[in-house]
């Protein structure tokens, strides 16, 4: 092929979205910076349509897309899986397998992910992100190109199908470009906000970190130790070390049904801080580089191995909000602390408990309860939508709970321990998300004095577009100083 097949993370910047994707350019903007990214390098866009016009494959794939009626739900999967079923039959042109196969070879071989990166994911009118296909621990020259292929082939899943043809896009007007990096097997791994997520402090980096592999975070399943550090003279301000009881890391026994196992940690590792208090500073300084280059706070996914720390992703923070009128401060409430837990989501508000063991339990959640559990999962969404506030024995900032509470924009305190089993059903509580406490009974807060918060319209160059998983929340939404909605994610 007359252009470039392959180019390095170390060539590209952000600039270089029409060849290496959204994410691929990302990844290389964050390399060209200087921050430690696991190596790599990206299958470009014009790889992709170089094989699909040696194969003829344009004009068979609007053929067969044809007399699509998207509306049609079984006419859809079918037709998606007759295109993909062809993108993956098509032969793969020699000079382009040979150019995957040595790059994979010059990264030192190896376990891999194999990336979706496509060349429009945020469109000021549309976003395609998190559509296609991400294969993780690929080992082989070959199994690498049959990785890239089958990234190519998820282009026409049927929910890639159908979210072209709804907002007008031609088929073929989306690239893809397919990012292969280094896999990071973590000792440990975490995310960091470089604003405290549940109050919006930008003076605060906030760190969380876990032994193994960083998804245990997200679900909840392990409450992470907590880092604070001030950003004004990146001093340690705040450490919470929670114990963990096992970690998750990869499988990587050969032909393993399944790809990660739990290992149960010794009673020194239980107990031992995630990581060191250089590493928590080297992590902080990090962090703040992304933001001055990015010019907005990051939400950042990072990882350990081997003592080296490594920046897996970052991202805009999308959940800062404006000090609300009356907050609650810590220090008007005069009563008994029944229960601490980290503060996830800002607010105050009581109620009669709910346990709820396990999601299907979720009808017991009446309006206006105070929803307990060990941690919640995407099944428990229609509960937490009725409730005044939730409380979870486990999880952090960014576990599953913390992040739909701030969405829903109710009260939320995670990591307590014990919540389940000391509270009790119908036992009345009050809840204070903005500072991680809980409380019996039903605590009246008088509001101060409210200051009027400006609310100064500040004008932009580019449109403000809002990430929205709850659609019932879209009014509320539409109040806001914002432009529309970039991305809907549905539980």
């Amino acid at each position: 092929m007359d252009q470039r097949a392959i180019i390095w993370f170390d060539e590209i910047t952000r600039n270089d979205i029409g060849v290496a994707g959204g994410k691929g350019a990302n990844l290389g903007e964050m390399t060209q910076a200087k921050i430690p990214v696991p190596p790599g390098f990206v299958v470009t866009s014009q790889a992709y349509f170089y094989v699909l016009e040696k194969n003829g494959m344009i004009e068979r794939i609007r053929e067969v897309l044809k007399p699509l009626n998207p509306q049609d739900s079984r006419q859809l999967q079918t037709l998606a899986a007759q295109v993909e079923k062809m993108m993956m039959s098509m032969p793969m042109p020699r000079d382009l397998t040979d150019q995957i196969e040595q790059a994979y070879l010059k990264m030192g071989g190896g376990l891999v992910a194999v990336r979706s990166s496509a060349t429009a994911e945020d469109l000021p009118e549309a976003s395609f992100a998190g559509q296609q296909s991400t294969f993780l621990n690929i080992k082989g020259a070959k199994e690498v190109v049959h990785a890239v292929q089958q990234c190519w082939a998820s282009l026409f899943n049927p929910r890639a199908i159908f979210y072209r043809v709804e907002n007008k896009f031609d088929h073929f007007q989306v690239g893809i470009a397919v990012p292969v990096q280094r896999m990071v097997q973590s000792d440990v791994s975490g995310v960091m906000f470089t604003v405290d997520p549940s109050t919006s402090d930008r003076s605060k980096i906030v760190i969380e970190a876990i032994m193994g592999l960083g998804e245990m975070i997200v679900s909840g399943d392990v409450t992470p130790d907590l880092y604070i550090v001030d950003k004004s003279d990146f001093r340690i301000s705040e450490k919470q070390i929670k114990p963990q009881e096992w970690k998750l890391i990869r499988n990587l026994k050969a032909n393993a049904k399944e790809p990660n196992i739990k290992i149960i940690l010794t009673a020194e590792e239980k107990a031992a801080q995630k990581i060191s208090d250089k590493e928590i500073l080297e992590l902080a300084r990090i962090g703040a580089k992304l933001e001055k280059h990015y010019g907005w706070p990051q939400d950042i996914e990072w990882a350990k191995e081997g003592g080296t720390l490594y920046i897996v992703q970052t991202r805009p923070v999308t959940t800062i909000k404006e000090p609300k009128e009356g907050a609650v401060p810590a220090a008007k409430i005069d009563a008994p602390i029944l229960l601490s837990g980290a503060p996830a989501s800002p607010g105050f508000a009581s109620g009669p408990v709910k346990i709820i063991l396990d999601p299907t339990e979720i009808d017991k959640v009446l309006q206006g309860d105070i929803l307990v559990a060990e941690m919640t999962t995407p099944d428990f969404v229609p509960a937490m939508k009725r409730a005044a506030a939730i409380v979870t024995d486990r999880g952090g900032r960014t576990a599953h709970a913390a992040i739909v509470s701030r969405e829903l924009g109710i009260p939320c305190v995670v990591g307590t321990e014990k919540a389940t089993h000391i509270l009790k059903d119908g036992q009345m509580i009050s809840v204070n998300g903005t500072t991680g406490h809980v409380y019996n009974g039903v605590i009246k807060v008088k509001a101060e004095a409210k200051a009027a918060v400006s609310k100064k319209k500040i004008k932009t160059k580019t449109k403000l577009l809002v990430n929205l998983a709850q659609p019932e929340l879209v009014e509320k939404v539409a109040a806001r100083e914002v432009d529309g909605v970039g991305l809907l994610r549905a539980e």
